[in-house]
């Protein structure tokens, strides 16, 4: 293990893998500060053109400013003083990734930690991005049965797909996953299960501590006690975060899932489900119009994201400054403060 490690940690999949509880359960390290999520790394990058050279000052205040004050972030939550990071990042780095560590580094001091993290499931789409700011991240990928995460993700009152998109998004992290783990090696990426975190928490996650270059924290298995002050009641799609982990919700896929349903979902992941270590059930192959329209669907997000890549790496091109993080070395933690 190296005590003084200090690279940034992202956790990332699908939505409704469990990445919010291995945040709390990462939290709860003594060494890593990890927040809920905060929206602000993604969007700052995608608007980065309009702070212009960050080499003048009065760019980076106004970038400071959008981080810390703007509607698209959620900056409030890390209860940090804005005016401190203002200040800080305007006294730093010319980068968007400088301003961006500076942000996480003081939540971490906040905390007595010396290291930072952050999660966000859709961070799968964006791990090219992140790279480019953080050179030097590890990326944690979790994987739950696409089955049960594809049914839990159709029960949330946020979620604006159907089936068929749902499926997809899962099929989509999974193959990224298996794309990245040979391309960024074992030191920099890392996947686990889900029901092996939930089944047997504490072997993952000393096998987790060993990829981080970091000393297992027994504390992380009691991440629900963290979780039941920072997680709020009304987001109940969170709540088992306040429970020990337990496999109640493993294999709810069978009684959330409609017979047609089950069977489109189980033929279109069935390889990506073996690969990963699941037993498959045995379902019905779906009709060809419903299989049809799954491959338009698949087709049409195809075309998107490759648009997408099209016109970041354009971006790119006209950047006025550098994107990647210059701040280094681990936290200074001396003046640690409480946890709320």
């Amino acid at each position: 293990m190296n005590p003084q490690t200090s690279r940034p940690i992202f956790v990332l999949g699908c939505p409704r893998s469990g990445t919010t509880l291995l945040q709390q359960m990462l939290h709860s390290h003594r060494r890593i500060a990890f927040p809920s999520e905060t929206r602000f790394v993604h969007t700052s990058y995608e608007a980065r053109h309009r702070f212009g050279d960050l080499e003048r000052e009065r760019n980076r205040r106004a970038l400071a400013e959008w981080i810390t004050r703007g509607g698209d972030t959620k900056f409030r939550v890390l209860e940090l003083d804005a005016e401190d990071v203002i200040e800080e990042i305007v006294h730093g780095p010319p980068t968007l990734g400088s301003a961006l560590a500076i942000v996480f580094r003081a939540y971490a001091r906040r905390h007595g930690k010396a290291r930072w993290g952050d999660k966000r499931p859709s961070y799968f789409r964006r791990v090219p991005m992140l790279r480019r700011m953080f050179p030097d991240a590890q990326f944690v990928h979790l994987v739950r049965d696409g089955r049960d995460a594809v049914s839990s993700l159709m029960r949330m009152p946020w979620f604006e797909g159907d089936i068929y998109a749902a499926a997809l998004t899962w099929r989509e992290a999974v193959d990224t996953g298996m794309r990245l783990a040979p391309r960024l090696g074992s030191g920099t990426f890392y996947e686990l299960r889900y029901e092996d975190l939930v089944t047997d928490p504490e072997p993952a996650l000393v096998r987790l501590c060993a990829f981080l270059g970091e000393e297992y924290d027994a504390e992380m298995t009691m991440a629900y006690r963290h979780a039941r002050r920072t997680v709020p009641s009304a987001r109940k799609w969170h709540l088992r975060t306040h429970e020990e982990p337990n496999t109640r919700n493993v294999g709810a896929w069978r009684d959330r899932l409609r017979g047609s349903e089950a069977d489109l979902v189980e033929h279109v992941l069935a390889s990506r489900l073996l690969d990963h270590g699941y037993t498959l059930s045995g379902a019905a192959r779906p009709g060809a119009a419903e299989l049809a329209r799954f491959h338009r669907v698949a087709a049409h997000r195809w075309r998107s994201r490759h648009a997408h890549a099209v016109l970041d790496r354009f971006a790119q091109a006209r950047e006025p400054n550098p994107v990647v993080s210059r701040v280094r070395g681990p936290v200074r933690v001396a003046d640690r403060q409480d946890e709320s």
